[in-house]
């Protein structure tokens, strides 16, 4: 017994002394007890690395944990010169000077233009996460920007088009026939539904044709000779007078003779002598040529 119980206690020392330095992190002992029974010289490189990772490992958590530097960044001391306004530009405060202000309305006071040197403001820039709606919003606004854009830009070619192409018919149906469009206006046709058949329609039938051909001369001009060449008869006609003893007598509402009235006739009326409205127009011509307008004619002309 005494010479067994002398081999079994060389073995325990030994593997009970490696296993306590190993669970206390005394690797140097522990190992090379262990590698000639176990595995051999392999396994005994691997585990200093292994064991020393394992100690370091839990510094990098402890450099992970150190507030103190953001907290530190969060305040500012004002110097001389400085502004709310000054000091959110330089510190990118979110809603300027009055995001700056309302966080340190309890220092500052009523008055935010009222700073001194040496107070200390809590700053609160503006956060990623806060721009980045921002940056998102952007786009859309530029979006519903140029959508906008591009309805007033339909809209405005929409009303252009129509504007032009209005004065386009216009413009065709004139250019067609400017000449044939005005004449139906003034034709004799349409004259007799908007004068009277009367001395006083003829001659405003006349002064509208003596307009359009630049004949100059007035109502009452015309009038008066009127009534004292024929009384207002149109089938008046002058028997003795010199002309009529020549054989061209005078007719008509101003006693015009034929000559006159072939050389003076006023294109657009009627080329019967007595016709009202075509004898006081050729004889206003005449008298336009001869005495400047029928408003100078005051007795035989």
């Amino acid at each position: 017994m005494p010479a067994h119980g002398k081999h079994r206690r060389p073995r325990r020392r030994p593997v009970s002394r490696g296993l306590a330095l190993v669970g206390t992190g005394g690797a140097a002992l522990a190992l090379p007890l262990i590698a000639p029974a176990v595995a051999g010289a392999a396994p005994v490189s691997g585990a200093p690395e292994f064991a020393a990772q394992a100690i370091t490992a839990p510094a990098a958590p402890v450099a992970a944990k150190a507030p103190a530097a953001p907290a530190a960044a969060r305040t500012y001391t004002v110097v001389s010169g400085d502004s709310l306004s000054l000091i959110a530009q330089k510190k990118g405060i979110q809603g300027g000077w009055k995001g700056l202000y309302s966080t340190n309305k309890s220092a500052v006071g009523d008055n935010p233009s009222l700073i001194h040197p040496g107070l200390e403001l809590t700053l609160r820039p503006a956060s990623v996460k806060a721009a980045a709606p921002a940056k998102a919003a952007a786009p859309a606004k530029a979006a519903a920007s140029a959508k906008a854009k591009k309805t007033a830009t339909t809209e405005r070619a929409s009303r252009s088009e129509r504007r032009s192409a209005t004065p386009a018919v216009a413009t065709g149906g004139s250019a067609a026939a400017p000449v044939a469009a005005a004449a139906p206006v003034k034709a004799a046709p349409v004259a007799a539904t908007q004068y009277a058949n009367n001395l006083d329609g003829w001659i405003r039938q006349s002064l509208d044709i003596m307009a359009q051909r630049g004949i100059p001369g007035s109502y009452e001009g015309i009038h008066r000779n009127i009534m004292r060449e024929s009384s207002g008869n149109p089938q008046a006609i002058n028997l003795w007078d010199s002309n009529a003893v020549a054989g061209t007598p005078s007719k008509g509402l101003l006693q015009v003779i034929e000559p006159t009235f072939l050389a003076y006739h006023v294109p657009g009326t009627s080329m019967d002598l007595f016709d009202p409205v075509a004898n006081i127009t050729a004889a206003c011509n005449y008298a336009a040529d001869r005495y400047g307008s029928i408003d100078n004619v005051n007795g035989a002309y």
